[in-house]
């Protein structure tokens, strides 16, 4: 067949628009994504769902399967507890499956019929397990919420970034269950917050709350301080001392009390104050996977990104994580220091940070300026070595007494030979 130019030229404009439209139309509504390569590899556990998948990315994976017929036991609690019919259920998610698709990074394989019925059952799962969640009485009898390994699996299930639906869509599942405000709980967001009410470390109100896409993006907006200040455009953490290369030179470091917001930082004179960090077995799942979101949904507001990089530099050794330790900054539930030194090393990698918060950026500017005065550490050094314990204290002083006392005495006996 011959080259033709203008066929060529005509298919190649085609493609063109047809990717404009997909910019205009599907990356806007992103905000559910595959974790990229680059970042997964590190970690995967840290990205996949342990005991319950959500949504299209991980449905049917074998080890998930034994949830499948709880799912639907619980869908079907689900309908019969509001009434709702199965054919109102499915009605509500055809109308919304355009919409809802485009929020998915990656094109979905499924069918609408087949996305359709995931999105049933596994919004009719988490409807119920909330509410179930709320009720005292029935969480009692519960296999999800009275077994340990599910109850606490769960949860950290629900916040991975790749194991989510969006939350319009379950909120407006919801409405067509409850369309009138119940006594216990006037709306879905009221009833998300009391699921993941552990996650709350800033307190945040549901009725401050404007806009949430998913489960991920709520947990985020849970560690996230009210207003926060602009990004510093340009700006980054090039170096930090350690924390036993700060402490050597004489900086203390304090919790800063009474602030539950992760990221607020305060230095001054001698003393680093930092918010308190419980360290568990979770601890990396939950910042991998936000700062995965930031890096996909939020790379010009990624806050979560400069609290872990901040940490990053500070922390290099387990004797960066044992003075830290010591002073309470850092409350070590995994118990081996190695570890928290380890985990916290491995959050960064490959990751990109492109600015950093005005406040980050002053800090680090401050503690750098800190490490480099001589007079400090000199200062620090004596500390160090002569003024460990009060008995050093006072061995020391009474060393420098005497030194003092003999250099006067031989002055004096000098003095004395002369005018003879």
């Amino acid at each position: 067949m011959a080259y033709n130019r203008d066929v060529v030229r005509i298919n190649i404009e085609a493609m063109l628009e047809g990717a404009r439209a997909l910019v205009t139309t599907e990356t806007t509504k992103c905000c559910i994504y595959k974790v990229p390569f680059s970042i997964r590899r590190h970690n995967e556990e840290a990205y996949t769902p342990k005991v319950v998948s959500i949504g299209p990315f991980h449905h049917g994976l074998p080890r998930l399967q034994d949830m499948e017929n709880h799912k639907l036991f619980y869908s079907m609690a689900f309908l019969k507890r509001t009434q709702t019919t199965v054919d109102g259920f499915i009605r509500k998610i055809e109308e919304m499956e355009p919409e809802f698709r485009r929020c998915y990074s990656h094109t979905l394989e499924f069918s609408k019929e087949q996305l359709v019925k995931i999105i049933f059952v596994d919004c009719a799962f988490i409807l119920e397990l909330f509410y179930r969640g709320h009720d005292p009485v029935l969480k009692e009898d519960d296999m999800c919420l009275s077994i340990p390994p599910l109850r606490d699996n769960i949860p950290y299930d629900l916040l991975l970034l790749e194991n989510q639906v969006p939350f319009f869509v379950l909120e407006s599942l919801f409405n067509l269950s409850f369309p009138s405000p119940g006594a216990d709980f006037r709306s879905f967001l009221e009833l998300t917050f009391h699921f993941f009410a552990h996650f709350n470390i800033s307190c945040l109100n549901f009725n401050n709350i404007s806009r949430i896409r998913h489960f991920t993006d709520l947990i985020r907006t849970f560690h996230l301080q009210d207003p926060l200040p602009p990004k510093t455009t340009g700006n980054t953490i090039k170096h930090l001392p350690s924390v036993t290369e700060l402490s050597e030179a004489g900086l203390r470091f304090k919790v800063l009390k009474n602030e539950s917001c992760l990221l607020k930082l305060d230095f001054s004179g001698w003393v680093l104050e930092i918010p308190q960090l419980i360290v568990h077995d979770r601890t990396e799942t939950l910042f991998r996977n936000l700062v995965a979101l930031e890096q996909c949904l939020y790379p010009l507001q990624s806050y979560i990104t400069d609290y872990v990089d901040f940490l990053d530099f500070l922390v290099n050794t387990n004797r960066d994580v044992d003075i830290l330790v010591r002073e309470r900054v850092f409350l070590n539930w995994l118990g081996d220091t190695d570890s928290v030194a380890t985990m916290i090393n491995g959050l960064m990698k490959d990751i990109s940070v492109h600015n950093i918060r005005s406040q980050y950026f002053d800090v680090c500017e401050k503690l750098n300026d800190f490490h480099k005065n001589p007079w400090r550490k000199r200062k620090s050094a004596l500390r160090r070595d002569y003024c460990r314990s009060p008995w050093q204290t006072a061995a020391s002083t009474a060393a420098i007494i005497l030194l003092i006392l003999s250099f006067v005495q031989t002055v004096c006996s000098i003095l004395q030979v002369i005018h003879q």
